[in-house]
């Protein structure tokens, strides 16, 4: 059974940076499109960013363009979202999320397995 775990994020303030993680175990980590999805206090989830098998191809939402890096390493099954220069409407919980198919997207129904989500704050 493929599992998704998120560490790395915590408290820290506006223009600061962090790095989340996303360990898969289970599958074969190097066919999954991977992406990142957040989902603050009472607003719907979102689409932060994805990456392809390779790690070539990346698609990024408008709100974390410049800001924010999806990267993967395939020999630890890992993929990471550096975020920097961040603002307090970052805060959120952030979640990994794993695709079967071979298409970067930004739908989250098209992707199959998600993790538990690790909580990012940012304070003014």
């Amino acid at each position: 059974q493929v599992q998704l775990v998120e560490s790395g994020g915590g408290l820290v303030q506006a223009g600061g940076s962090l790095r989340l993680s996303c360990a898969v175990s289970g599958g074969t980590f190097s066919r999954y499109v991977m992406g990142w999805f957040r989902q603050a206090p009472g607003k719907e989830r979102e689409f932060v960013a994805g990456i392809s098998w390779t790690g070539i191809v990346t698609l990024y939402a408008d709100s974390v363009k410049g800001r924010f890096t999806i990267s993967r390493d395939n020999a630890k099954n890992t993929v990471y979202l550096h975020l920097n220069s961040l603002k307090p409407e970052d805060t959120a919980v952030y979640y990994c999320a794993a695709d079967r198919s071979s298409r970067v997207t930004r739908e989250g129904y098209e992707y199959d397995i998600w993790g538990q989500g690790t909580q990012v704050t940012v304070s003014s």
